[in-house]
């Protein structure tokens, strides 16, 4: 009996992890080989964008999606591997082109946003009343745009932080129904991107219960600055037509996979992206890189050892469209213990900075992982972590988090475009998020603080 003990106790002094917490060396090891070694992430990211492509959500495509995912994280290992699904509305993207008549007529590109309206298979010919800003259009009077195409634009530049996104957004987001409730029959924007492709920039808009939704669609940029230099002339006079439909409910879901942790009252520290993408690409920015970049750092936690905390990876359905997955995660789970949720949902470009929001008590978490992630260039940001779409709904609960915040320089060249292909993917770049994340998840999966919660925020 005293020889098995000493054995047992032998194993376990040489396991990667000790079962509450690790040493400095151990956590740069484990992130040192994932930046030099990883492949996972790009398996994955290429197999999900090659196998499968576009998945916008509640349609075939995402169901094959869900299929793929189980069967890849199942057989990478992760347990308890499974679907939860959730009823959504369904929006899919009909015929779309729009051209100027007249003396000047050209064709301009155009794609719909997600949620339009439909201008009928006739079509739209109408004159085109031009807004600079979101606010130009806030002040024209309602009844105003009766019979016209409302044009709204905004000027939005690249930045590291992606910060110029919120403010610009709102043009896509509520413009085409505050437009369409001041008359338009109508409304087109600048596309929300800083690329000058001529590929145009899709996303959702949103309706409110009183608002019919009309066809409201977004220009490339290059072709949104030719219509204001037309506009510069004179009246224009524009044919649209966008043939959306909404086509009722159907099946969405998250596919769930876990890494136990050896101590079931220590919580779980949830992580993931977004499965769905848009249609117009094959979405490997967004987010198939996310997805493969947590779950390949929870796979090097898992092979190293046996953490603490149990980390879950979610594959979120329905982000695209209004963060339905987020939602219906939040709900189905509100009775188990979190005691962290981030996620990665900006792209696959290197992380830059990291931020937090742990409670009392739980802080000096941060500076054992601003240690470990310095040699990969990563800072410690002052400001508090706010997580995105798909965790919110959880961090709205009080959930703690941290984020590893990417460099959103090149993002928005490609966000939501027919661009956004694997091609757009630097391997080594992505290793070095994969190192950071498997990092992170080794510090705070172990961490012998423990994590409550923070007050609730909403999202």
């Amino acid at each position: 009996m005293t020889k098995r003990i000493l054995l047992a106790a032998a194993a376990a002094l040489a396991l990667p992890f000790p079962t509450l917490a690790q040493t400095a060396e151990q956590v740069a090891a484990l992130r040192d080989d994932a930046l030099k070694n990883d492949t996972l992430a790009w398996d994955l990211t290429e197999g999900l964008t090659t196998e499968v492509g576009q998945r916008l959500a509640a349609t075939e495509a995402e169901k094959r999606a869900r299929d793929w995912s189980v069967e890849r994280l199942t057989a990478l290992g992760f347990k308890n591997v499974h679907v939860e699904t959730f009823r959504m509305p369904v929006w899919v993207r009909g015929d779309e082109t729009a051209e100027v008549v007249g003396a000047s007529a050209q064709k301009l590109a155009v794609t719909a946003l997600g949620n339009s309206g439909s201008t009928g298979p006739r079509g739209v010919e109408a004159e085109v009343v031009y807004f600079p800003t979101f606010a130009d259009l806030q002040a024209a009077p309602n009844g105003s745009l009766k019979g016209k195409i409302a044009f709204i634009s905004h000027a939005m530049t690249a930045t590291q932080d992606g910060s110029q996104y919120g403010s610009s957004g709102i043009v896509r987001r509520q413009g085409p129904s505050l437009a369409a409730s001041k008359g338009a029959a109508a409304v087109l924007i600048r596309s929300i991107g800083t690329d000058y492709h001529r590929n145009p920039h899709t996303g959702v808009t949103s309706w409110p219960k009183d608002v019919k939704p009309v066809a409201a669609a977004a220009l490339s940029v290059p072709d949104a600055e030719q219509l204001e230099r037309l506009l510069k002339r004179g009246p224009v006079k524009l044919r649209l037509l966008v043939t959306p439909q909404f086509k009722g409910e159907a099946e969405s879901g998250n596919v769930i996979a876990d890494v136990p942790g050896s101590d079931p009252s220590a919580g779980v520290v949830l992580i993931g992206g977004h499965l769905d993408s848009w249609d117009l690409g094959t979405g490997a920015i967004d987010d198939a890189s996310g997805v493969a970049i947590t779950a390949a750092a929870a796979k090097r936690i898992m092979d190293a050892g046996q953490p603490r905390r149990t980390i879950r990876v979610v594959w979120f359905g329905a982000e695209e469209v209004g963060g339905f997955g987020g939602e219906a995660y939040a709900k189905a789970h509100a009775r188990e213990r979190h005691v962290l949720a981030t996620e990665s949902d900006f792209g696959a470009d290197r992380v830059w900075k990291f931020t937090t929001n742990l409670p009392a008590g739980a802080e000096s978490i941060s500076g054992r992982l601003a240690a470990a992630l310095a040699p990969l260039g990563i800072s410690q940001g002052s400001e508090k972590a706010h997580g995105g779409t798909d965790v919110g709904p959880v961090l709205a609960l009080g959930v703690p988090a941290i984020d590893l915040e990417q460099s959103g320089l090149r993002y928005f060249d490609y966000h939501h475009t027919p661009d956004d292909t694997l091609d757009k993917i630097d391997p080594a770049q992505l290793r070095q998020n994969v190192a950071a994340w498997t990092a992170m998840l080794a510090v705070v999966a172990n961490a012998p603080e423990d994590i409550g919660p923070v007050a609730a925020v909403n999202h």
